[in-house]
């Protein structure tokens, strides 16, 4: 069962790699150059017994030593150029597939990194990717060649000598006996190699990630011991690796000793006797390493295909993903259009519902703010709005259109988003700010400073050496939390959102900070439909309408007046902050 599953496993990869339209024009002249050089190398030990057997001072032939000399560089030159052929062949599969891959990626809906570790993708793309590349680059032209060369020695060999030839083929066998098991061993330890690899890639990426959590936290004595395991569980899997290595070696150079000192011995017994010249025995020997060369390559060609056919598995796996819904769909306006969300209900999971039943409207230029215990569902509320996420029953709808006809980057482009984290990109200010824009390269200064002057960012960045172009770091961890919010805030003035959507956007700030971007927030609402998440009630009292929600329902709607008198929890809430 266990080999029709390998044999069956090769179609796949065979049809992913010609998915990436490999250039066939590279690939054929690289194998037809190899094919040459192979050749060519046949040729040298008949040029050498014929130079041996006529040996002497006198009738040394100019001729044919050129002929040896040029046989030489021209295999050379020719190899030379093969190997870059069919090396260049494969960084262009291996650049297609991370182009797919990476296309790919990057539209897969967010569910399916909520399940998934950004380090394993990462390793799936790099290492997977470069895996079968070294397969098409190196180990196929070899065993190809190598084919080739044993073909084509064996059949010389028997017109030369046939005895000897069959004397020569008996290890055969016992060499195929002894180093086919230890290949599908050494394929099933490189397959856990790579998988190992995978987790270990994903935990330093999530740790670095996660530095200034993890020194808070004073987990380096903890990150330190899990660093150690995922080593150990490698260095297990390259000990594996390296005592089949250290049987196959061994082995094959008893069996290459063992042949070229028979060989040697019947040859030598041959000449001696005068029924074989000197010439052939050399010619035969350099015949005979023609066929060994490749056959001790044999090995790691299969070892190589067995990763290969492992990666190609997390490859396909990657590329059969469904793409996030709506990437095609209707342009649309949403201008003066309302938006509607009609008894949505959504789950992560089959046991219960994140959100339940939730209906609410928001009219043009209204503010409608989700207030609510945490945890129930106000963020998810917006995963929706956003189509992170699908609803799992009910639509939500701009006008009497339901979001999902529409296109994606029709939808999102005309939502502007301000997160409690702020997020930014590794970069420049001036990067961040156009971040996601097409026309980004086209938009002069002055917008850009037009937009930091809205959003209050305009000093801080001027007191920055270089301006627009101060780099911010890895998630923008140069600026203060202040900063990265009013940064944020002049994105979206820049995107000149219709709908806009605020997530707690002042929760982590000071009080100093706070006042600055809430006059930032309130410059942005203006005239824009807006979406607000907030736990602090003083920042969403003069709201056209507060959804309270929890566990996922919706249990209260009004102003803030309205919900004071009708709804307990919301007076709760608002007798503990604003008296």
């Amino acid at each position: 069962m266990e080999k029709g599953q390998q044999q069956t496993s090769l179609k796949p990869f065979i049809k992913l790699i010609l998915s990436t339209k490999i250039p066939k024009g590279a690939l054929f002249t690289g194998l037809a150059a190899s094919l040459f050089t192979t050749l060519t190398g046949l040729t040298v030990p008949i040029l050498t017994k014929n130079l041996v057997d006529g040996f002497s001072v006198e009738t040394i032939s100019m001729p044919l030593v050129i002929g040896i000399a040029a046989a030489f560089i021209l295999q050379a030159i020719i190899s030379g150029a093969s190997i870059y052929l069919l090396s260049f062949v494969g960084q262009k599969v291996v650049a297609r597939l991370r182009e797919r891959m990476w296309a790919k990626l990057i539209r897969l809906p967010v569910r399916y990194f909520d399940k998934q570790s950004s380090g394993e993708t990462v390793s799936r793309i790099v290492n997977d990717t470069s895996i079968v590349k070294e397969l098409i680059t190196s180990h196929f032209p070899n065993f190809a060649t190598g084919i080739i060369s044993i073909i084509g020695a064996i059949i010389i060999l028997f017109l030369m000598d046939w005895k000897m030839t069959l004397l020569m083929l008996i290890s055969l066998p016992l060499t195929l006996a002894i180093m086919m098991p230890l290949g599908r061993r050494m394929a099933k330890i490189s397959r856990g190699l790579q998988d190992e690899t995978a987790v270990f890639t994903g935990h330093i990426t999530q740790t670095l990630g996660e530095i200034r959590l993890m020194k808070a936290s004073t987990a380096e004595r903890i990150e330190e011991e899990n660093g150690y395991n995922g080593i150990d569980k490698l260095f297990s899997f390259g000990l594996k690796e390296a005592r089949i290595f250290a049987m196959i070696g061994p082995i094959m150079q008893l069996m290459i000793m063992a042949v070229i000192v028979l060989i040697i011995a019947y040859g030598g017994m041959r000449v001696v006797n005068g029924t074989m010249t000197t010439g052939s025995l050399i010619a035969f020997l350099l015949y005979l390493f023609q066929i060994i060369m490749p056959i001790t390559s044999f090995a790691m060609f299969f070892t190589q295909l067995q990763k290969a056919k492992g990666a190609t598995e997390r490859i396909i796996e990657i590329l059969d993903q469904p793409l996030e819904e709506g990437q095609k769909g209707i342009e649309l306006d949403i201008s003066n259009l309302p938006i509607t969300v009609d008894n949505v209900s959504f789950s992560y999971s089959e046991e219960e519902h994140v959100i339940d039943g939730v209906s609410l409207e928001a009219q043009p230029g209204q503010m409608v703010a989700l207030v609510g215990p945490s945890g129930g569902g106000k963020t998810t509320m917006f995963g929706l709005i956003e189509r992170f996420y699908e609803p799992t029953s009910g639509e939500i709808r701009v006008g009497d259109t339901p979001i999902q006809q529409l296109s994606l980057t029709s939808w999102r482009s005309q939502i502007g988003y301000v997160s409690q984290e702020s997020a930014m990109m590794a970069g420049t200010i001036r990067e961040n700010l156009y971040y996601g824009l097409e026309d980004a390269e086209t938009i002069p200064d002055e917008r850009l400073w037009a937009v930091a002057k809205m959003a209050y960012a305009d000093q801080f960045i001027e007191s920055f050496p270089n301006g627009l172009d101060t780099e911010v770091g890895e998630r923008g961890v140069k600026l203060s939390g202040g900063q990265r919010q009013r940064i944020a805030i002049a994105r979206a003035f820049l995107r000149d959102p219709k709908i806009l959507m605020m997530d707690e956007a002042t929760a982590s700030l000071d009080s100093q900070s706070e006042g600055i971007v809430q006059e930032a927030l309130s410059r942005l609402m203006e005239g824009r439909t807006t979406f607000v998440i907030a736990h602090r009630l003083s920042t969403i009292v003069n709201a056209d309408q507060i959804v309270f929600i929890e566990k996922g329902r919706v249990t209260g709607i009004g102003t803030h007046r309205e919900l004071t008198q009708t709804h307990a929890l919301y007076r709760e809430f608002a007798e503990q902050q604003l008296a």
